[in-house]
């Protein structure tokens, strides 16, 4: 009976030895996981960072080509109306120099020959009075269109402006969150305003879809997706997904979840995001890596 017992000891000692550093693993492991996924978020946030400086120093050269343009514009405009000026104050001190001249000589000429000379003169100054006139409402003219493209020129300034502050607040409310395979999406848009941020970070590409059971089987990008059920009300639905000869269903998924799946030609997954769940009809874009391996 002793035997027995210091046999028994012996063997729940022995499970202890071995649950203990079993249990000292795997919480190392899941330690290491957690560290990866913080480094690889922090990563993917450092290169959007990066990514949106870009897109605000492109935004800030295009605004000022804008007003160079503008302003080589105006100074053009400006040259021509002084020389068009010129050319006419030189016309009209000519035809004065002339009429000095005609008058000059009427004065050895008959009362008659006078008489016709100063009609002559009169008409001459009417005409040049005429022409001084045209020239005054030119130049009133040239300054209200000047007024007109420096107010438009401000115009496109606030609205470049306001343009990049409604991107800049529209990308700072995007998220990243974990995808149905356990891999970090990209950013993921709810709405089509945030599409379009999306779109114009350059970070992917994305395709627009709207799928119903009316034709339940659509080609979009590359692939072929057939919706299978869609819940309104719970906001779930099930696709099928044909891509590289593979059909996979992905059952009961929810709005605004990043449905992923790989593909050969590229190490990144897609992704499926549907931001509307209708009756019988889902709506959502397609996101694709821009990078593709080449095709052996």
């Amino acid at each position: 009976m002793p035997d027995e017992m210091n046999s028994q000891k012996r063997e729940t000692s022995g499970a202890h030895n071995w649950t203990f550093p079993a249990l000292t693993t795997g919480l190392v492991l899941a330690l290491a996981g957690v560290g990866v996924l913080w480094v690889r978020a922090n990563q993917m946030n450092e290169r959007l960072t990066a990514q949106i400086a870009s897109l605000q120093d492109s935004t800030q050269a295009q605004v000022s080509k804008l007003s160079e343009a503008t302003t080589t514009l105006l100074d053009q405009r400006l040259a021509t109306l002084n020389d068009e000026f010129d050319a006419a104050m030189k016309g009209a001190q000519a035809r004065m120099v002339s009429m000095n001249a005609a008058f000059n000589k009427a004065k050895s000429v008959s009362e008659q020959e006078a008489e016709e000379l100063r009609g002559k003169l009169q008409e001459q100054q009417q005409q040049v009075a005429g022409e001084l006139a045209s020239l005054k409402d030119a130049a009133a003219s040239a300054d209200s269109k000047i007024q007109e493209v420096s107010t438009d020129v401000s115009g496109v300034k606030n609205t470049v402006a306001s343009t990049q502050e409604g991107l800049d607040k529209t990308t700072a409310d995007l998220k990243r969150v974990i995808g149905d395979m356990g891999a970090m999406s990209g950013l993921i848009a709810t709405n089509a305003k945030e599409l379009e941020a999306l779109r114009a970070l350059g970070e992917r590409n994305y395709i627009e879809f709207d799928l119903s059971k009316r034709q339940p089987e659509q080609r979009i990008g590359d692939i072929i997706v057939t919706l299978k059920s869609s819940d309104s009300k719970r906001n779930r639905y099930t696709v099928d997904i044909l891509a590289d000869d593979r059909r996979v269903q992905k059952k009961d998924k929810t709005v605004n979840e990043p449905v992923q799946f790989y593909m050969s030609k590229s190490r990144q997954p897609y992704e499926l995001v549907v931001n509307q769940v209708k009756k019988d009809e889902i709506v959502g874009y397609l996101s694709t890596p821009k990078v593709t391996i080449a095709q052996k």
